[in-house]
């Protein structure tokens, strides 16, 4: 059966060279010539693994992918190693917080309520996967108590920032017939907004309550939406529109997001917490967003810039 490597560098700090590509070729058994996605940026290695059997298969590409990795060496280039057939995915369903943004919004609301640093902490432990994620975030909501409702439009306007490629990724994977979801385990209020200017189809947030006077209450509508409402998600949506797991692409950062990457028939952890980065079938280190669309063979010329 066929499978590709593709080696992925940031598009901003070219760092994919002709003689990785051959090296990596070279180390690849039955390696194919190199195949440009974009020179310097992104390249496809086909090659051809025989004799293995299926339930092997995972195990060897995942070993494959931190061979590499080693021949990689200091270089800022990912690698990614899966099947050759279906890789370009019909259902994109996302982690927003430190994934198709930069931040996490908890975090940098907590800021205005004088407890960023004990958020924060929480925050971390969580995503490690130290600490259960729906009992983390009812605390960290409740060291939120009292703050105004309309400090969310700040934060939004002045500390939020879009993840690089994201919109792109997002338009691209649309324009070619796929559905596309954040799930998150933040807030409503912030990915109602960030999704509608990433162009998602969909977004599913938890809620954060909010009392008469206009006040957090300090607390957030149950059930919390975590790990296992993301898998749920991605679950229920392969099955509405009717998709195989293999046509499945799903990307976070943090432990929630575990159960859905190990679902995906494409599952990233992108700039991941090491939890994260041991479980994945595939990670992104170094790259933005739109390592995902080398990742499924999209060339550059077919990019779609969200308009």
């Amino acid at each position: 059966m066929f499978y590709v490597a593709t080696l992925i560098s940031a598009p901003d700090r070219a760092a994919v060279t002709d003689a990785l590509a051959r090296q990596a070729a070279r180390y690849l058994p039955h390696g194919r010539p190199v195949d440009w996605l974009e020179p310097g940026v992104a390249v496809d290695i086909a090659f051809l693994v025989e004799g293995a059997e299926p339930g092997e298969v995972p195990a060897l590409l995942k070993d494959m992918a931190g061979d590499l990795r080693d021949i990689v060496g200091g270089e800022a280039v990912d690698v990614v190693v899966q099947p050759q057939d279906d890789r370009r995915k019909k259902l994109l369903v996302a982690d927003m917080d430190s994934t198709m943004i930069g931040q996490e919004c908890i975090d940098e609301l907590a800021d205005y309520a004088d407890v960023k640093h004990r958020v924060a902490e929480i925050t971390a432990r969580a995503m490690r996967g130290e600490i259960a994620f729906a009992p983390a975030l009812r605390e960290r909501v409740m060291l939120l108590k009292g703050l105004p409702a309309a400090i969310i439009d700040t934060v939004l306007a002045e500390r939020i920032r879009l993840t690089p490629g994201g919109p792109t990724l997002v338009a691209t994977m649309r324009a070619n017939g796929a559905y596309t979801c954040v799930v998150s385990g933040g807030f409503t209020a912030f990915t109602v907004k960030l999704a509608a200017a990433m162009g998602f189809d969909e977004q599913r947030a938890n809620t954060l309550l909010v009392d008469a006077d206009g006040r957090l209450t300090g607390k957030v509508a149950e059930p919390v939406l975590g790990r296992e409402a993301k898998l749920e998600t991605l679950r229920e949506l392969a099955a509405r529109f009717r998709l195989d797991p293999e046509a499945t692409l799903a990307v976070g950062d943090g432990a929630n997001d575990l159960p859905m990457i190990e679902a995906a028939g494409l599952g990233v952890a992108f700039h991941g917490k090491p939890v994260l980065q041991h479980a994945a079938a595939a990670r992104i280190d170094h790259g933005d967003l739109t390592a995902l669309l080398y990742a499924q063979g999209y060339r550059r010329e077919e990019f779609v810039e969200r308009s």
